[in-house]
């Protein structure tokens, strides 16, 4: 199966999300409700747009004591979600406590590690005290989730192809920071491929925000995108 297109929901309300939700249906497999969307809104808003029809992918960012994440898990398990975050830096730990959550209430739910956000760069990591390198810091972090029991990451693109050659294969690669060939950039996203470039390179996700939003036809534009990844309309 051909990498495929998570369309991130990030608008500013539910009226805002509505047309454009119903003008993808049937284009499009999954949308990602963020931190935003959730606050204004709650689990009733996931099951929403699960019920138009989308795979939905929670991405709350989960970070705290091994105990608080694991009941969070317990708790947004009867969601219809498919995919549901969690931040690496909380360490093996938390991150343990939140697979053991998973297996025992929702088992084919996919827990991602986010590694490190694609709006960092290496000044703004050595600005937390991590002297590493971006790439460094995300293989360190990916090797730590892995051996945690995640079975999926959130990185970079310019990432994926060095994880690709150090984690097993069935670990699943999603991939903010993707922009079409021509889109100029003029937001918080530094480490940016094109659709093409980051399938080729390994991802199994690509998360497309405003090229898709923003877009005069956003049918189109996700149709552009998941052609450019090989799926056939």
């Amino acid at each position: 199966m051909p990498c495929d297109l998570i369309l991130a929901l990030d608008v500013p309300t539910r009226e805002a999300a509505a047309p454009i939700l119903h003008q993808l249906r049937g284009s499009l497999r999954w949308v990602k409700i963020g931190l935003q969307m959730f606050t204004a809104y709650g689990p009733d808003y996931v099951r929403e747009v699960a019920g138009l029809g989308f795979n939905v992918f929670l991405d709350l960012k989960l970070h705290d004591i091994p105990n608080t994440v694991a009941k969070s898990v317990e708790s947004l398990a009867p969601l219809p979600i498919g995919m549901l975050t969690l931040h690496t830096s909380g360490g093996r730990e938390m991150m343990a406590a939140a697979v053991k959550a998973k297996q025992q209430t929702k088992p084919d739910l996919l827990l991602l590690g986010v590694t490190v956000l694609t709006s960092m760069d290496a000044p703004g990591l050595a600005e937390t005290g991590v002297i590493a390198a971006p790439d460094a810091q995300v293989a360190r972090l990916a090797d730590l989730a892995a051996a945690a029991g995640l079975r999926g990451l959130v990185c970079s693109p310019l990432e994926v192809a060095a994880l690709r050659a150090r984690l097993p294969a069935a670990v699943q690669l999603v991939t903010p920071g993707i922009r079409p060939a021509g889109e100029s950039g003029g937001d918080d996203q530094k480490r940016v491929l094109t659709p093409a470039e980051a399938a080729a390179a390994g991802s199994s996700y690509i998360v497309v925000g405003r090229p898709i939003l923003k877009a005069p036809d956003p049918t189109a534009a996700a149709r552009a995108i998941l052609a450019e990844l090989g799926w056939k309309a």
